[in-house]
């Protein structure tokens, strides 16, 4: 019968209109057909339909050492799962000063929360590390992600997830960037992270790499390097800040910028120390979007902000679900007032390009 080799995938076809996937990721075999996914069963002990057609009863039964189900395995677990106090990221509004906050790649692993016996996840799940990976991690809490590398999170979730404490976990490091029962600042945490976590004691476990932030022109600097090496994007912390729980905007995650143009509909009013200057401006994309820019201006630029009619350059990070432009910053002015808003509906993602 046929198999896959580990990384290898093949599509079959189901009884939906989409073909399903298979994979084989380190020995673990999935499928994205419904029955494999609603298994409550550990990863490493699933099978479907599809899975058996491919290799055949025989392989899967002994792959599994046991006999195969008829249909899907589901248990109830009447226990809802809580999760770690975590301090949860959010994202930077292209406008908050980050010059000496503390800058970091954002890694593509598997958060997990080190209670000072086990790793738990962001959904309060136990990950079955072996004893030997575990071994030297001290009796505190410790914040961090499982990782392999950059572009490995399926292989690195395949791992994680199992229930075997396979030798596949020598792949994975535990990337430690916080320590939240540590009284003081971002600063006092990692000075005290610095003497806990070493390679003699810790081989699987290091320090995630902190640098500072010098300005604006250094972040889109760092964030083009990481990001061509296939990396996610950079992860920025206030200084002095304490380790709080939920989302906080003492922790900002940054991806991509994008700039895109729009034509500039009208003035809204500043207030406060904005008041008798502009406020924000009402712009309209090509396919019709409309949408406000209130920051990236200088005091010059608010006292005598583009005309009605001109044609703006904008900087945002990604698009909502309705096209929107999360965060837009004002960049500069394209055109003055010959442009008209656009009455043929068009894709604001073509108009977009990356700036690094």
């Amino acid at each position: 019968m046929a198999d896959l080799q580990d990384g290898e995938s093949i599509e079959m076809q189901g009884s939906g209109a989409k073909p399903y996937v298979l994979k084989n990721v380190g020995g673990v075999y999935s499928c994205t057909c419904p029955a494999w996914r609603n298994q409550a069963a550990p990863i490493e002990r699933r099978t479907c339909k599809h899975l058996r057609k491919l290799r055949g009863e025989e392989a899967e039964r002994q792959r599994l050492g046991a006999e195969l189900p008829t249909r899907p395995v589901r248990t109830a677990d009447a226990e809802e799962k809580e999760g770690p106090p975590l301090l949860l990221a959010q994202s930077w509004d292209n406008s908050t000063d980050l010059t000496d906050w503390w800058m970091s790649e954002k890694l593509d692993g598997v958060r997990a929360f080190w209670d000072g016996k086990q790793f738990v996840s962001r959904q309060g799940n136990r990950y079955l590390a072996p004893d030997w990976f575990v071994a030297g991690l001290p009796g505190v809490a410790l914040d961090g992600e499982l990782w392999i590398g950059r572009k490995q999170f399926q292989r690195t979730v395949s791992i994680v997830r199992r229930q075997d404490q396979s030798e596949l976990w020598q792949e994975v490091r535990f990337l430690v960037f916080d320590a939240p029962g540590c009284a003081g600042g971002f600063e006092d945490r990692l000075e005290f992270l610095a003497e806990v976590i070493c390679a003699e004691r810790q081989p699987f476990a290091r320090l995630h790499e902190q640098q500072r932030c010098r300005g604006l022109a250094e972040l889109r600097e760092e964030l083009a390097r990481v990001e061509s090496l296939g990396g996610e994007g950079l992860m920025l912390r206030q200084p002095g800040s304490a380790y709080e729980v939920g989302r906080s905007f003492t922790l900002l995650k940054i991806k991509t910028f994008h700039d895109a143009e729009a034509v500039v509909l009208g003035h809204q009013a500043g207030k406060g120390k904005f008041k008798g200057l502009l406020g924000a401006l009402t712009v309209q994309l090509p396919d019709g979007t409309e949408f406000s820019v209130g920051t990236g201006f200088t005091d010059a630029q608010r006292a005598a902000p583009p005309p009605v009619g001109s044609l703006i350059t904008f900087r945002y990070q990604e698009l909502t679900d309705g096209g929107v432009p999360r965060f837009p910053s004002f960049v500069r002015m394209c055109r003055a007032a010959e442009a008209k808003p656009a009455s043929e509906p068009s894709r604001a993602k073509k108009g977009a390009r990356r700036v690094p």
